[in-house]
């Protein structure tokens, strides 16, 4: 996968996120985790295309793992939104696996 490839897939991944949000209910516990699934999902994608404009080989690194951790970050939030009870697996199943990879 090139880079640019890998922008798209990481805005699509945020842009998945959010339609998956907006079909939530309204609760106090699924908007506070919501706003937080958005923020990582969405950092996902900004590092990476920080990462692109790296202006060294250790400054494209620290922007890499920052994205890695961001992507893990969304695993949780989704993880606990399953386990919860809050949404049904098959609905965080595609998320996660986007994530994962």
């Amino acid at each position: 996968m090139n880079k640019i490839e890998l922008k798209q897939r990481t805005k699509k991944f945020t842009i998945d996120i959010i339609k998956f949000v907006e079909k939530l209910p309204n609760s106090k516990a699924i908007n506070v985790l919501v706003n937080q699934l958005l923020r990582s999902s969405s950092s996902v994608g900004a590092n990476y295309r920080a990462a692109c404009r790296g202006k060294s080989m250790p400054d494209f690194i620290n922007k890499i793992i920052i994205v890695e951790e961001e992507a893990d970050e969304s695993m949780f939030w989704l993880e606990v939104m399953q386990e919860s009870g809050l949404v049904h697996p098959d609905q965080v199943k595609p998320l996660l696996n986007e994530a994962m990879n």
